[in-house]
C-alpha cells in the first residue's frame, strides 16, 4: 500500500499520466480524430486510384478515336445508335429469366 501511495504522490508520474490522458482524449488531434483521418485518407486514396484508371481509359479511347476512323464509326454505331441512310438497325437485348416461386 505504501508503494502505491508513493507512486500516486510522484509528481512526474502524475504529470505524465495527465499529459497522456490529455493527448489521447482531449486534444484536437486525439486518438479518435487521427483514426478517422486515416480512414478518410484510405478512402480518398482508393478514389484517386479509381479516377487514375478511369482517366487512363478515357485517354486511350481519345487516342483511338483520333487515330482510327473505324473506331469513330464503331462508337457512333454502338453508343449513339447512328446508321447509314440505307441501313436498318436491330437492337437485341437480353432479358433476365424470371424465377417461379
Amino acid at each position: 500500500m505504501q508503494r502505491l501511495w508513493s507512486l500516486i504522490r510522484n509528481k512526474y508520474l502524475l504529470a505524465a499520466l495527465a499529459f497522456l490522458v490529455w493527448m489521447l482524449f482531449f486534444d484536437r488531434n486525439d486518438f479518435a480524430t487521427q483514426y478517422s483521418y486515416q480512414k478518410q485518407k484510405a478512402n480518398l486514396e482508393s478514389e484517386r486510384s479509381f479516377y487514375l484508371k478511369e482517366n487512363a481509359a478515357i485517354i486511350k479511347t481519345i487516342n483511338d478515336i483520333r487515330s482510327n476512323p473505324q473506331e469513330v464509326q464503331r462508337i457512333a454505331r454502338e453508343k449513339y445508335k447512328m446508321k447509314k441512310d440505307n441501313e436498318d438497325i436491330y437492337v437485341i437485348t437480353k432479358v433476365a429469366a424470371k424465377e417461379n416461386h
